[in-house]
């Protein structure tokens, strides 16, 4: 059935040991667009200024599967940009500069021929433009959401908000206490979910995943990559992966029973994860541009045997 996705959509000059990106195209809807993209057709809502050039827009051409239709140009404005450079580790991120650009002005309303969109996913931005999207659904089928530890300081009650009418919630462990005051990831989980989602999926970076379903508890580690180039962008990547697996077993005209139980959510997890592993093998949007279903398939079947335990 149609995913439909809400975020940023960026220009990005990202730093790390490997070397500098400059004016890239980045964002949280575009990363998961793109890895989206491998399983199922999926649609873009979301805004842009008027600095956002043809070679960004080219960069959507090389995903045939992602629909811009909802990409919406705004000439007077501009477009989010973020700033950011990674330590030798690469798991500590120092932000250099954040320009809201049209993410700070009224979001843009998903074009009609959207409305029968059944898989939502809320990526990262203002919990109220999440909540603002999702009104446009009353009939979705699954809906999940994505945030950030910016939200949670500034737009908490929005957040908690939104939590109550998601299936699912998707944050990081740092996130995850800062949301709840929990440390621990299965106790944080757990109060997330006293907060009405069906399940928590509380990545743990290279580390791999947590998710606390109502169902139960599930933990799936992070792919063995020894190429890090640039971490941006791994979690949208790793939401897109999961959520597009979900759609894609349920193509239009199928049946939808409950989409959101723990087995569906556990096995897409390790799709997610494998599409995150490329992602990080280059800047920017760069080697999932190049990426083939095939080697999906082929990292899915390797990574399978990683985690094999009988």
């Amino acid at each position: 059935m149609p995913l439909i996705v809400t975020g940023t959509i960026g220009i990005d000059t990202v730093e790390t040991p490997h070397g500098t990106a400059n004016a890239v195209l980045g964002g949280s809807c575009t990363y998961f667009a793109a890895a989206a993209s491998f399983f199922t057709p999926v649609r873009i809502v979301a805004a842009v200024g008027g600095d956002f050039d043809d070679s960004h827009r080219q960069t959507f051409s090389r995903f045939p599967n992602v629909c811009v239709e909802g990409l919406e140009l705004r000439r007077a404005s501009k477009t989010f940009a973020w700033g950011g450079r990674y330590s030798q580790d690469m798991n500590v991120r120092e932000t250099l500069y954040t320009h809201l650009g049209v993410v700070g002005e009224k979001p843009p309303a998903p074009p009609e021929v959207y409305r029968d969109s059944r898989f939502v996913f809320l990526a990262n931005t203002h919990p109220a433009v999440q909540r603002d999207l999702l009104t446009h659904f009353p009939e979705h089928k699954l809906a999940v959401a994505d945030t950030m530890d910016l939200w949670i300081d500034t737009a908490k009650p929005e957040l908690l908000s939104l939590m109550r009418d998601i299936d699912g919630l998707v944050l990081n462990d740092q996130e995850a206490t800062q949301l709840t005051g929990k440390r621990n990831a299965i106790t944080a989980g757990k109060h997330i979910l006293d907060h009405g989602p069906a399940f928590a999926i509380i990545k743990k970076g290279e580390h791999g995943c947590i998710l606390v379903h109502r169902e139960g508890i599930a933990a799936l580690p992070g792919y063995p990559t020894e190429r890090v180039i640039d971490p941006t962008g791994a979690g949208d990547s790793f939401a897109g992966g999961m959520m597009g697996h979900i759609a894609a077993k349920h193509p239009p005209g199928s049946k939808v029973s409950d989409v959101s139980h723990m087995g569906a959510i556990q096995e897409a997890l390790a799709y997610g994860t494998v599409i995150a592993s490329f992602t990080i093998e280059d800047f920017s949007l760069n080697r999932l541009a190049t990426l083939t279903k095939d080697e999906v398939d082929g990292r899915l079947r390797e990574f399978a045997r990683v985690v094999r335990v009988a």
